[in-house]
């Protein structure tokens, strides 16, 4: 017989408990594209229409590994969020603001 994942997670150490909460939010930090617009509810069809292309270039553009960032900002906006470039170093974190005069 199938448990609840509730009966589960409440079973679980706290330690254990913590860790899968970090590890959850670290998988919903770092997504593909595609796992995002479908996180937000949208449908290639839906984001093409936004984009006003059709929705083999939204598929296409998903499986893109290299792109302007012009490009993937609209990609975003269409989701209705907003692109940040962020720099990570050893000594800290720069957020890049060129790009910011691009739209």
């Amino acid at each position: 017989m199938a448990k609840k994942f509730s009966d589960l997670r409440t079973a679980m150490k706290p330690e254990a408990r913590a860790q899968a909460d970090q590890q959850t939010q670290t998988m919903l930090a770092e997504m593909p594209l595609h796992e995002l617009r479908r996180a937000r509810g949208l449908s290639q069809k839906v984001l093409a229409e936004t984009l006003h292309v059709q929705q083999p270039s939204v598929a296409k553009m998903e499986r893109r590994t290299d792109m302007y960032i012009s490009t993937l900002r609209s990609h975003i906006e269409a989701m209705g969020g907003e692109l940040e470039v962020i720099a990570k170093f050893p000594d800290g974190v720069v957020k890049i603001n060129n790009f910011a005069e691009l739209a």
